[in-house]
C-alpha cells in the first residue's frame, strides 16, 4: 500500500490512473462519480496528504507563480473548484492505448506472438477473464467479491461502506488491465506481487469466504496456460499518445 504523511500506511493499494478518463466511478469502492469529486479525498485523508482543501488553496494563492497561472486560466483564480478541475483534467491526459492486443484485434496478425495469442484465447474463453475485464478499457466498471483479504482481522468491507448493503460486502471495483504490467502490486490490498500470482489466484478459484462472485470457480489451467495468460497481460501494456 502507499505511504502517506508522517510515514502513515494507507488502507488500500493505490489504483492505476491509466485511462481514468473512461471511468464511471472512482476509488476501489466507487464512492464518487467524477474525477473532480475524487480530488479532495487524498488531500483530506489523514493517512495520505493530511491537509484541507482550504489550506491548499491558501498555499497556492500565496505562491506567486501558481496564483498568476490560475488567474490566467480562470476568472476567479485559485478556488477549490478550479483546483479540482485542474487535477482532474491532468488525470484525463493519462491515456494508454495502441497495445499489441489492440493492433491484433484491428487485423495485424503479427502483433502478438504465439504465447500472447494463446493467452488472448484463454482470456476470452476458459479463463473467463472477459466477464469482468470487458470492453475497450478491459473493465466492466462494476464491483465483485473475489475473496481477496477476507480472512484478515481488519477486513475491508469494500463497496458496502458506500451503499450500506450487506450484499456488497467484500466487493471492489474491477480495475482496468491497461498497463497492468507496469502497476504491481495487485488487488485492492496490494497483497499479490506478480502477474503470475494474480493468474494463479484466479486459477484456484479466487479466495475463500462468504458472498464470493459466482464466477469464482477453479479454472483448471495447467502451468503452460497460466504462462500464456501472463504473456497476454503483458501485451496490454500499450503506448502513450
Amino acid at each position: 500500500v502507499s505511504i502517506g504523511i508522517n510515514k502513515a500506511r494507507g488502507r488500500r493499494n493505490a489504483p492505476s490512473l491509466f485511462n481514468v478518463a473512461l471511468g464511471r466511478s472512482f476509488f476501489w469502492d466507487g464512492r464518487v462519480a467524477s474525477l473532480e469529486d475524487q480530488v479532495r479525498f487524498p488531500i483530506e485523508n489523514p493517512r495520505e496528504l493530511g491537509s484541507k482543501l482550504e489550506t491548499v488553496v491558501a498555499r497556492l494563492e500565496a505562491d506567486a507563480d501558481y496564483s498568476r497561472e490560475f488567474g490566467r486560466l480562470f476568472t476567479d483564480g485559485v478556488t477549490v473548484k478550479n483546483l479540482s478541475r485542474s487535477i482532474a483534467d491532468f488525470e484525463r491526459t493519462l491515456l494508454l492505448g495502441n497495445s499489441r492486443v489492440d493492433r491484433f484485434r484491428a487485423g495485424d496478425a503479427g502483433a502478438l506472438n504465439d504465447a500472447q495469442r494463446q493467452g488472448l484465447w484463454l482470456f476470452e474463453s476458459r479463463g473467463r477473464c472477459w466477464h469482468c475485464h470487458s470492453g475497450p478499457n478491459f473493465t466492466d466498471e462494476k464491483f465483485h467479491n473475489t475473496g481477496v483479504g477476507v480472512r484478515r482481522t481488519d477486513r475491508d468491507t469494500g463497496r458496502m461502506a458506500v451503499t450500506r448493503r450487506t450484499g456488497d460486502r467484500g466487493r471492489f471495483k474491477t480495475p482496468t488491465l491497461r498497463g497492468v504490467a507496469r502497476t504491481a502490486p495487485y488487488m485492492h490490498d496490494g497483497s499479490v506481487k506478480t502477474l503470475r500470482e494474480v493468474v494463479e489466484f484466479y486459477n484456484r478459484g479466487g479466495g475463500r469466504g462468504p458472498q464470493l462472485d459466482p464466477l469464482m470457480k477453479p479454472l483448471e489451467l495447467d502451468r503452460a496456460e497460466v504462462g500464456f495468460l501472463v504473456e497476454f497481460l503483458k501485451a496490454v501494456k500499450g503506448e502513450w499518445p
